[in-house]
Formats: structure tokens, sequence, C-alpha cells
């Protein structure tokens, strides 16, 4: 593994010739004080959220790691997250700080808001947003978001955001509980992935102001692209089912649930219309 460092930005590369990230025009692109100062590409990790969890030499707040390939990626319930090395985005971004627990599911809905307003601006794609932790185009899954975090007393004093993005791939084999799909092949062409990045954590600098700000206006923003609310929906988590409207989400963004009479709040689980 060799090491090249350019400026605040380190490339962590076993690669014997250039990488397919262009780093300048990432950097040109890039409009933030904190998110992505510190910026690391790597050709191939474990797991991007692992790596922030754990690095010591790796531990600003606000660093970015991104990776061509992870070797254990994954999404919720640990499962498997397969991208195509050099054609897709799989990043995370560590913040720092003391953190209540319950804002970490608003800044899991504000990622989702981030992902969803570049895409909208960049390619004016039509984009639903799923609780707790999609984007969708069409129906059809286009982002992954996973965050995980390390506590101090009762506070949480790290989380990261991991977030898996379908850019350039042409397809998907394989079987899929959701169908997935990409920017490409719904937008018809192939796009810049540092374009892409830089426009997302320019968008989520924002929303972690706001998380401490007006929180209500990423709530908002996240109830305003979510197809979901109002219709009967049904809720799994391990081997436990709930069925329901899904009223709304509350002012932590966790879902509240219609059962009968009873509202019913959601903190987790894997959402289906019925």
């Amino acid at each position: 593994m060799r090491v090249i460092s350019v400026a605040n930005i380190a490339i962590y590369t076993t690669q014997s010739g250039g990488w397919v990230f262009n780093i300048e025009e990432f950097d040109i692109k890039l409009d933030t004080e904190v998110i992505g100062r510190s910026f690391i590409y790597c050709d191939e990790v474990d797991s991007t959220n692992s790596l922030l969890l754990t690095s010591k030499e790796f531990n600003n707040h606000g660093t970015v790691i991104l990776a061509e390939h992870q070797k254990h990626g994954r999404g919720r319930k640990n499962r498997e997250w397969f991208s195509n090395s050099g054609q897709n985005l799989t990043f995370s971004i560590l913040l720092k700080g003391e953190f209540e627990q319950t804002r970490v599911n608003l800044i899991n809905l504000g990622a989702a808001v981030s992902v969803a307003q570049a895409l909208e601006n960049l390619f004016q794609l039509n984009v639903e947003l799923k609780w707790p932790n999609d984007v969708l185009i069409q129906k059809k899954k286009l982002c992954g978001i996973l965050l995980e975090s390390t506590s101090k007393g009762d506070k949480l004093n790290k989380i990261v955001v991991g977030i898996g993005i379908n850019v350039n791939q042409p397809n998907f084999p394989g079987k899929f509980d959701i169908p997935p799909t990409s920017i490409r092949k719904e937008f018809h062409e192939e796009v810049s992935r540092e374009r892409l990045l830089s426009e997302i954590l320019n968008n989520f600098e924002k929303i972690i102001e706001l998380s401490e700000n007006n929180p209500s206006k990423i709530l908002d923003d996240w109830r305003s692209r979510c197809k979901m609310i109002g219709e009967k929906v049904k809720v799994v988590e391990g081997d436990q089912a709930k069925f329901g409207i899904f009223q709304d989400i509350d002012t932590d963004g966790f879902m509240l649930l219609k059962v009968g009479e009873k509202l019913v709040k959601i903190h987790y689980g894997d959402v289906s219309i019925r």
C-alpha cells in the first residue's frame, strides 16, 4: 500500500497506476467548512464505517473516507452491500462531539435528505425517501444509509454516517427485496461521482447545522419526499410484524404507526406497503 498526501487529502491505494476518482474535481466543487476537509480515498478497505469507528489516525470531526471497494460493506442488520469498484460511491462521514441518543435518527433522515437534494439539483430526478434509511427512484433502491456510533457515559461521542449510492453501475444481477437501480440507469447517461459527492457533503454540512438549530426543517423536508405516510404498511423487526397506518414521524424522526385507535412509536424495522 502506498500513501500520497495532497494538502488535506490522503490517498491510500495498492494500485500500481493512478486512481479512478478525480480528487481535484471533487475538491474544486467542495464548499464546506468542516465536512470532507479531511478526506481519505482508498481503493479497498474492509468497511469505511468500521475504519472511522476504530481508527486513531483518522479521527477528526468531519473526516470522510471514500472506498472504491469494501470487502465487508454492509447495511442494516449486517446485510451485505455489493458495489462495483470504480462505478459507485461508498463512503462514511465521522461526526464527533456530545450527542443525545435521539439525535441519531434525525441525522439519519437528514443524510437521506442531503442525497435527495443532490439528485434533484444535479439530475432533476424524482426522489422518494423510505423510512428509515433508503433513497428510491421509481420505487427502486438507489441509496442506503447506515449510522453507527460509540458512547461515553449517557452521550454518544462518535457517530459515523455510512452512505452507499449506485451511481454508474449498469446492471444488478441477483435477487433483491427492493429492486435496485443507479443514477446512470435513471438519468440515461454516465455522471460525475466527484461532483455528486461534493454536492452531498455540501448539503450534509447544512443538515448538521439544522439538526442543532432548526430540526423541524429536516423533518419537513423528509416528509415531503416520503410517499408512505398515510398508507397501510407492514413493519417487520426480527420475527415480529406490526400492521397499521404510517401516520407520521415524531420530533425525533421515529415512525408513528396507527394500530387501531392507538399510536405506536416505531424505532426501527423494515417497512413495506400492505
